[in-house]
């Protein structure tokens, strides 16, 4: 499926005119701005804690950056601060910084060569209970999460909030690009109440929508 799709895809699972979304490491909004344009409607609450690429967010989002909620914060098993480590390419890519992650790049070192990794930053770090809480949000419909081999950290801060939620996706990867990074099959232990909806192949990784079974 194009990326397209899958947005078109899960927002006729969740039929609804205003689901509520979160985007957790929106980058620079291109998701965003998918799922604003397909349901105009959709509560969106997005998170990036990249700088660089908040920066891009604002900018793109452009006069719709008011009908969305930024928080650049990363969201993890903990509130405080945690080092993020910020990527960049080489070449015609030196502006990367889609592979930025809280967890130490592993195999992504070999496995994507031309990608590299500066000196880590400190940033802002909520626990997704902890923030759902004070957001007054008690239903997710729709969790959209590309946090680069984090999956643990969210899920480990947010137990409450994962089982009041409908649908999640997320990027997975077999290889542990990044250290401590889990599998699929780790992922789902963790969240037996989610089942495997629709897997989205790629080349290495792959990106799967799983479905909360209690609703």
């Amino acid at each position: 499926m194009e990326k397209v799709d899958e947005h078109l895809h899960i927002l006729s699972l969740l039929q609804k005119q205003n689901p509520v979304i979160l985007d957790i490491g929106c980058n620079d909004g291109t998701d965003t701005k998918q799922f604003l344009k397909l349901c105009p409607h959709a509560q969106l609450y997005c998170f990036e804690p990249d700088p660089r690429a908040s920066a891009r967010f604002k900018k793109n989002m452009g006069p719709d950056l008011d009908k969305v909620s930024l928080f650049e914060i990363a969201i993890s098993d903990r509130n405080g601060r945690v080092d993020f480590h910020p990527s960049n390419g080489e070449g015609d890519a030196k502006e990367w910084d889609l592979s930025g992650s809280i967890r130490r790049p592993k195999n992504h070192l070999t496995e994507y060569d031309w990608v590299r990794f500066d000196r880590p930053i400190s940033v802002e770090t909520r626990r997704l209970d902890d923030w759902c809480s004070e957001a007054g949000l008690s239903n997710i419909d729709l969790i959209w999460m590309d946090v680069q081999g984090a999956e643990s950290d969210v899920i480990a801060g947010g137990i409450e909030t994962l089982s009041n939620t409908r649908f999640i996706y997320t990027e997975y990867s077999d290889q542990e690009l990044y250290e401590g990074q889990l599998s699929l099959r780790a992922i789902l232990d963790l969240l037996p109440f989610f089942e495997v909806s629709t897997h989205y192949p790629r080349a290495v990784e792959g990106d799967v929508l799983l479905k909360n079974t209690r609703f």
